[in-house]
């Protein structure tokens, strides 16, 4: 099989993990410490694996542009809250790498001053060359963009080999399975499968990208100790989602 398009890993490219907002939060909002604990320890262990690793972070434990009080914020405004949003879990990331001496380098899609350096692919691909591992904050710094999205670009723009959503669920199901217990999951599903399956996997921009680009997406629980370690080894975790037609469940 073509490893790179099955998502096995290679020390030559980058893997991006894409982790949202409410992972950090566990069952609140904010920042839960054991949480953060908890994913941080399973970055450190997969970055044993792979060194270039880059994580796209969300920000929806601090706000979600999505669930707006319309008549208070509109849409742009909004999603430039939920920008800042996800700068500010990259600095808490970027603090809990640097605190296990893990060097880490936070890059944002929009100006914050002196706290944030600003991306760009060619700062970020120098970082990544020095296995530093690159958080990536401020969306795609346009409104109207998820993090599924910027997920998908930086890791085109970084030629990753694989994009890993870390979730807080094991894979990509047939349904809901917090509400059907008889939920089945795939093993792996193709795009085209997913989309008129109508799979909560990524947005539509996401996956159009994806598809377009070849670009594997492996969706897992990243609570379940030892998951990103094994999806960096290029082993069946979670839901492998990629090109070649078919489902296996």
């Amino acid at each position: 099989m073509n490893s790179l398009e099955y998502g096995v890993t290679h020390s030559s490219h980058p893997i991006l993990v894409k982790l949202s907002g409410e992972a950090f939060g566990g069952s609140s909002s904010g920042v839960d410490g054991e949480v953060l604990n908890c994913i941080g320890q399973e970055l450190l262990l997969a970055r044993d694996i792979n060194p270039r690793i880059a994580v796209v972070v969300g920000g929806g434990n601090f706000y979600r542009g999505i669930t707006r009080e319309s008549d208070l914020i509109n849409r742009v405004e909004a999603d430039y809250v939920g920008m800042l949003a996800t700068v500010m879990n990259g600095i808490i990331l970027q603090q809990w790498m640097e605190r296990k001496n893990v060097r880490a380098k936070l890059l944002s899609a929009i100006p914050v001053g002196t706290i944030v350096e600003g991306y760009s692919k060619k700062l970020a691909k120098e970082y990544l060359d020095a296995d530093s591992v690159v958080i990536l904050a401020g969306g795609t710094g346009n409104p109207f963009f998820t993090t599924d999205t910027t997920a998908v670009l930086r890791a085109l723009e970084l030629d990753a080999s694989l994009v890993v959503k870390a979730t807080k669920v094991e894979g990509v199901f047939d349904c809901d399975p917090e509400d059907n217990a008889g939920a089945i999951k795939f093993d792996t599903i193709d795009y085209d499968t997913a989309l008129k399956k109508n799979l909560a996997v990524m947005d539509a921009t996401a996956f159009t990208l994806c598809k377009s680009n070849g670009l594997s997406i492996r969706v897992l629980n990243v609570f379940t100790p030892g998951n990103l370690k094994e999806a960096f080894l290029g082993n069946d975790v979670g839901t492998l989602v990629h090109q070649t037609f078919g489902v296996n469940r």
